[in-house]
């Protein structure tokens, strides 16, 4: 009897994917925030009250332009994703806490709207849309170029910053050939002028350290950056001692927050391993290149820019070979 029995199974047929996860952009995206908070809490104690309002008004206005974009061409609205606020986070940290509040709604502008949402949206965009907006902001060079000199007596004013003490910048001195009057141990805490959220390694180190514990990044691209950038440091100290001088230049402008918050991005970094090291190693190179031999003493936002657009020559390098399939044949395609 229990040989004639027959057994029925109901079978449920759906597209892909087939797999779920609990790890949705939201939640990424939500982690990065999380990351970035330490920064931003340092940029209001070192800059005062102004970072937080910039901060706010940039990411209000990357919001607003999304939602705006989405209803204008009836699509569907995805800001609570979180990427616009995101993106407004980093586009203020890239900004001197200086920049007129106008200026950041401009930049928000070009990031959301030009960058990201005409090449499709999150996940479309060849380029990352804070340091391209951060790129197009230099049109108003001397509000990208103020830089507060630290200190409660040197605050800029919430409402304007005419009265703030400008100093020069770590960067200045070494993009001059010559280390810094600042020292390690201030470069290291953020105690410097610089842009809004990238001063405090010890803070950005911090967030970092947080996302790889959520394993929501890998350390590769940031790695083989910060490596590229020491070993070429070491290389040529431009006559000064070469501990110090690789020690300052990666503590000073915006490396650290470019290398961990920058070129990590998903969308406009590689994805396979070997592409995320070359990926890394070039924009260690760049930087190299522009803060030694650029007229700019900067050269972290253009090197990841200018890698971001080699992101689809450096996924073909070092695909997988298919299941099943030899090297050759996958080699010949």
């Amino acid at each position: 009897m229990a040989q004639h029995m027959k057994y029925y199974y109901e079978l449920t047929i759906s597209c892909s994917p087939h797999v779920h996860s609990k790890t949705t952009t939201r939640t990424i995206m939500r982690d990065v925030i999380i990351a970035l908070m330490p920064a931003l809490i340092g940029s209001v104690y070192f800059f005062g009250l102004r970072a937080l309002i910039v901060t706010l008004i940039s990411v209000a206005s990357c919001v607003f332009f999304e939602w705006a974009w989405c209803r204008l061409m009836k699509q569907h609205c995805k800001v609570y994703d979180l990427s616009a606020v995101v993106t407004g986070i980093l586009l203020a940290f890239v900004c001197p806490v200086t920049i007129p509040y106008w200026i950041i709604v401009i930049g928000a502008l070009f990031a959301i709207v030009l960058v990201k949402m005409l090449f499709g949206g999150i996940g479309k965009n060849v380029v990352n849309p804070a340091l391209a907006a951060r790129a197009f902001l230099f049109s108003w060079p001397a509000a990208m170029s103020t830089w507060v000199q630290v200190g409660w007596e040197n605050r800029a004013g919430i409402v304007s910053a005419a009265d703030a003490v400008t100093a020069a910048t770590p960067m200045e001195s070494l993009h001059a050939g010559v280390l810094p009057e600042a020292s390690l141990l201030d470069m290291f805490l953020g105690n410097v002028g610089g842009s809004l959220g990238e001063t405090s390694v010890v803070l950005l180190l911090l967030g970092f350290g947080y996302l790889l514990l959520r394993r929501v990044l890998s350390p590769r691209i940031p790695l083989a950056y910060f490596g590229t950038v020491a070993v070429l440091a070491l290389l040529f100290p431009m006559g000064n001692d070469r501990l110090t001088w690789m020690a300052a230049q990666l503590c000073g402008g915006g490396l650290m927050l470019g290398a961990l918050f920058m070129a990590t991005d998903y969308v406009t970094s590689p994805v396979t391993k070997l592409g995320q090291v070359i990926y890394g190693v070039g924009c260690g190179v760049l930087t190299v290149m522009i803060r030694y031999f650029g007229s700019y003493n900067e050269g972290v936002s253009y090197a990841i820019l200018i890698m971001n657009l080699c992101v689809v020559l450096l996924d073909r390098i070092g695909r997988p070979t298919k299941f099943g399939a030899r090297k050759k044949e996958v080699a010949g395609k």
